[in-house]
């Protein structure tokens, strides 16, 4: 599955049938006939649709003040697009950026701003990213279309509550005004009432400020419902709240035998805001099995897969209690929508061509377009938006894994430039990860969380922070040989001693428990937060020792 997919079953996942299927999906289908029209056409006519989405969004950006720096007056197609705009590294967009947070309008598109949406990876200062109603609808419809085939793909998940869990859609304001938060809490609020009506937990709780509060509130109210869906961007957030829940079990047995708010992290809660929560809550009995798949009738774990949080998705099934179908959200981010997921053995996602326009740079360096792309071959994503991103660096690298009709399918492979190398080996993310997974199959060790930095000396090492395991030696040994044999190059710089063996460094339990916590005290989207698979830097390294109570 993760080396590619079989043209037929991708076929088959990309088909949205009109008069076959459950009830709630023919109810969907009906309803978005021209959405599937749209999207079942541009599977055949990539170029096209992304003509018409380029067209599209050169019309909102040439008035700008940055479609006016860039000579965008008579740009009209793609090409026109690429030699006008150069591929812009996201740092070289932030005075754009500061001058939208200031209220200035016009900046990067003609559209009102709605809001800004806040965005951080492992290192960096926070980025606040303008959405506009063109590009809010552009990602809705990718997410309808995720939505459509989820239904068509699992009735059962239809039947009961879902487990949405996001971050807060507004958190804080821009020196112009505007509402900064994150997008996970700004799609949950801009559905219908009544899918929201679905959810089980209201949206008020995701805007607690207490971290552990609302980890809690959440757990409590989803307590009350059948959940039938659980759906969050990081696998880590579902292994999170699993241990909360046996964390907390007492105090959360007794506010489900009253119908409160009240034990445990709650305690904490002011009376107007549990005031305003706890009549939403219900008595219920306490559980006899406190594993989320014993608790709920959960059909569907949604999240991502890719990547490093690959990881992170084989533990789930013991920490749900049962096997769950899990499901891959989609390549999507802050910046936009990119590749809609069909099907639960899917990697990754087809590339969204009526929403974004996309554009993925080679290992030479050169910028190719969807059609151009090759079945087994890594590329740079680069995007231009109708909020104005004009042909905007992600830094994130996907490998194209099959085709759907004449529209490739991608998977998220990590974030360009996170490597280790030493002496050459440059070793990836999604290999340490892999290696981590196969080395906690062969030791028996699974860490709770875990990061791999390069320890520079004459004889260089790679340092393996575990969090959650005792025996971290072998642990470390059983990962040597693992990322062995996903990496020649490491194999042969080992082997002929230019690289060391690996170091090991146990770590106490809840070092990333806390390392979340400080990140998100620094702006990060709580939900959104990627594990540190690889530390960078020192200063990354520093931050998860200073979680762990330790000096470099």
């Amino acid at each position: 599955m993760a080396d590619g997919l079989e043209s037929g079953a991708a076929e088959r996942a990309c088909a949205f049938p009109r008069d076959r299927g459950n009830g709630p999906y023919r109810l969907l289908r009906g309803a978005h006939d021209d959405l599937v029209r749209d999207f079942l056409w541009a599977l055949d006519h990539p170029r096209e649709a992304q003509e018409r989405r380029a067209a599209r969004i050169l019309d909102l950006v040439r008035d700008s003040a940055l479609g006016r720096s860039l000579g965008l007056a008579s740009a009209r197609t793609l090409d026109d697009l690429r030699r006008a705009a150069p591929v812009a590294d996201p740092e070289e967009l932030r005075p754009w950026l500061d001058r939208v947070a200031a209220g200035e309008r016009g900046v990067l598109s003609s559209e009102p701003v709605l809001q800004l949406l806040e965005t951080s990876g492992t290192t960096g200062a926070p980025k606040h990213l303008p959405a506009t109603p063109a590009w809010a609808a552009s990602v809705a419809r990718a997410q309808k279309l995720w939505v459509l085939a989820l239904a068509r793909d699992h009735e059962a998940a239809t039947r009961g509550r879902a487990l949405t869990v996001v971050s807060a859609a507004e958190h804080a304001r821009s020196p112009g005004g505007l509402p900064i938060g994150s997008n996970t809490g700004r799609m949950l609020r801009a559905q219908p009432w009544w899918l929201r009506f679905r959810y089980a937990v209201p949206y008020p709780v995701f805007t607690l400020p207490d971290q552990r509060v609302r980890q809690y509130a959440i757990l409590r109210f989803a307590l009350q419902a059948p959940v039938t869906s659980w759906t969050t961007a990081n696998p880590s957030t579902v292994l999170l709240l699993a241990r909360r829940l046996r964390e907390w079990r007492e105090p959360l047995a007794w506010d489900l035998r009253r119908g409160t708010l009240r034990a445990g992290p709650a305690a904490d809660l002011d009376r107007g805001t549990r005031r305003r929560l706890e009549w939403r809550l219900r008595r219920r009995p306490e559980p006899a099995d406190w594993r989320p798949a014993r608790l709920w009738p959960l059909a569907v774990v949604n999240c991502w897969k890719g990547g490093p949080a690959g990881y992170f998705v084989d533990r789930l099934p013991e920490a749900l209690g049962a096997r769950v179908p899990v499901r891959e959200v989609g390549i999507t981010s802050s910046e936009g929508y990119f590749a809609v997921p069909l099907a639960d053995d899917w990697p990754g996602g087809v590339l969204w061509t009526l929403g974004h326009v996309l554009e993925f740079i080679d290992e030479a360096g050169e910028a190719r377009w969807a059609w151009e792309l090759e079945t087994g071959r890594r590329y740079r994503l680069v995007i231009t938006t109708e909020a104005g991103l004009l042909r905007y660096d992600l830094a994130d690298e996907v490998e194209v894994v099959g085709w759907c009709r004449r529209t490739p399918l991608v998977r998220f492979a990590g974030k360009a430039g996170r490597f280790l190398n030493a002496v050459g080996e440059r070793v990836s993310e999604a290999q340490v990860a892999a290696a981590m997974r196969a080395a906690a199959g062969v030791s028996g060790e699974a860490p709770a969380g875990f990061t791999v930095r390069l320890r520079m000396a004459e004889v260089p090492r790679y340092e393996v922070a575990v969090e959650g395991t005792p025996a971290t030696e072998a642990l470390a040994a059983a990962f040597d040989r693992a990322l062995a044999e996903r990496n020649v190059e490491y194999a042969g710089k080992r082997a002929s001693g230019r690289l060391g063996p690996p170091a090991a460094r146990a770590l106490p339990r809840g070092t990333y428990g806390r390392w979340r916590a400080a990140r998100v005290a620094a702006g990060a989207p709580e939900w959104q937060l990627k594990d540190p698979v690889i530390a960078v830097d020192e200063a990354e390294w520093a931050r998860i020792l200073a979680a762990a109570g330790e000096g470099t």
